[in-house]
């Protein structure tokens, strides 16, 4: 293997386990949706998330799950919640490659956010990718042809929240630990799952348990796949990487749920990537490694 190019081929493997990661979440969540509602599929999610992430402090030491932000753990996870709920339940009603597009404005909502909150300059760079992201939506939508479905607008909802919960985060990890937002995110969201699900409760069975122990796992995998695929590459190179998971769950789709195959979402979502791309084109520092 040439040696200059040794960190991109890792970056391309953690990225593929991010990707089949992201699709056997989706496919879990869409199992789960028939027979639990929402909040209650969180409220495990985060039971079994944090029983792992404290197997993993045992082993590494508590110290990494100390903050000195806890505030804003619990402003980041209430809207993170909604983020987590909004995708979930678009997941239960529409197509499988439309969430995943959808979920592709959150760098827009993301830009958006930190212009207000951390005071960062609107660069010509990202109102072009706010422009193509919002016209991507549009393409996606085609609101003047077709009744919107609820879900697809819960799902847009969804990646907004998304977007203020990855600006909160990038203010919280220069105090804590990436570890600390993940166990603070499980025992933040545990009871507002469970108090959320309460009145509908449904103990799971069967292979519903199979499905809890998927999204938890994989829900994991997936960001820690991408932070380490980011570690060997920046993000020039692992984000059209990333964009290669909407053909991916659009097969998946297609052969497990009979999803039909949409152009216009592609054509929709390739101009969300364009956005982000020359965004991140425009903004990397001068002298970045390629």
């Amino acid at each position: 293997m040439n040696g200059a190019n040794e960190p991109i081929v890792k970056a391309a493997l953690w990225m593929l386990v991010a990707l089949a990661s992201f699709s056997l979440m989706a496919v879990a969540a869409k199992e789960l949706s028939q027979s639990l509602g929402t909040a209650q599929i969180l409220f495990f999610r985060s039971v079994i998330g944090l029983l792992l992430i404290l197997s993993v402090a045992l082993v590494r030491g508590t110290g990494n799950l100390k903050t000195r932000c806890f505030k804003k753990h619990l402003t980041r996870n209430f809207v993170h919640f909604v983020g987590q709920y909004g995708w979930i339940y678009g997941l239960g009603f529409i197509p499988l490659a439309e969430v995943f597009a959808l979920e592709f404005t959150v760098p827009i909502w993301t830009a958006i956010a930190a212009t207000i909150l951390l005071n960062e300059s609107m660069s010509k760079a990202r109102v072009l990718s706010i422009a193509l992201g919002l016209i991507g939506v549009m393409i996606i939508l085609r609101p003047t042809t077709l009744t919107i479905h609820p879900a697809a607008l819960a799902v847009l909802v969804s990646a907004m929240a998304f977007g203020l919960s990855h600006t909160l985060t990038r203010s919280i990890v220069q105090q804590d630990s990436p570890l600390a937002v993940i166990f603070y995110m499980c025992l933040i969201q545990l009871p507002i799952g469970l108090m959320l699900s309460l009145g509908n409760w449904c103990m799971p069975s069967g292979s519903a348990w199979f499905w809890l122990l998927l999204i938890s796992i994989t829900a994991m995998s997936a960001h820690y796949s991408v932070s380490k695929a980011l570690s060997y590459a920046d993000a020039m190179v692992v984000i059209p990487m990333d964009f290669l998971r909407l053909p991916l769950i659009m097969l998946v789709g297609f052969f497990f749920y009979n999803e039909a195959l949409d152009g216009f979402l592609l054509l929709g979502a390739t101009l969300m990537l364009l956005g982000n791309y020359w965004s991140l084109k425009r903004e990397r520092p001068v002298g970045s490694a390629p």
